[in-house]
């Protein structure tokens, strides 16, 4: 099993990349997330690795972090989610935004990455339900029970996850959902 790769970066063609790794090259799929953090051509690169033979072929997938890669297992363990289905999650979530969809069961978080129907979401959350706390920070689900309908009224209205995100943290912690909703928007309009 091949669980780590250190090398030299020769080639980056989304989603894959090419290491060479003391005169061999290993092509690696890696998520977007891992992707956008990649040094340049050229340069040393160390990536964590899960590698995956079938009857059609061997494949080596990279991480830049060890929550990436554990989520990644996490979801090719539910039947029905192959790498790909993997890697376009971790490429459309972070693990820490995938853990908070699946602690507050959020659907709509999951329908919005590309290839993620309903019944599938649904799957993936009462699938993964209590196995990625442990990549999730405990400050990062709101104590209040507003502060999640705001930022599902946010979501709602298109506003991805981060631009959720950021216009909630100046809010007051015991502000009303309508008030805390107008004053996002107005935060995100200046934006």
């Amino acid at each position: 099993m091949i669980g780590r790769l250190s090398g030299i970066l020769l080639e980056k063609n989304p989603p894959q990349v090419l290491i060479d790794v003391h005169g061999v090259g290993y092509e690696v799929d890696v998520p977007m997330s891992t992707f956008y953090n990649l040094p340049a051509l050229g340069e040393k690169i160390s990536l964590l690795t899960h590698f995956v033979v079938r009857e059609d072929g061997q494949f080596l997938y990279g991480f830049a972090s060890e929550s990436e890669r554990f989520a990644f297992r996490q979801l090719i363990r539910i039947s029905g989610v192959g790498a790909r289905m993997a890697l376009a999650v971790l490429s459309g979530l972070s693990v820490n935004d995938l853990a908070q969809a699946i602690a507050r069961q959020e659907v709509g978080r999951l329908i919005k990455v590309p290839g993620i129907g309903r019944k599938t979401a649904e799957r993936l959350l009462l699938e993964l339900k209590g196995k990625l706390a442990d990549a999730l920070p405990a400050t990062a689900l709101p104590v209040e029970d507003s502060q999640h309908d705001i930022l599902n009224a946010l979501l709602a209205l298109g506003y991805n996850d981060r631009e959720a995100t950021a216009a909630m943290k100046p809010l007051a912690a015991g502000i009303s959902i309508s008030d805390g909703i107008r004053q996002a928007l107005r935060l995100l309009s200046k934006a």
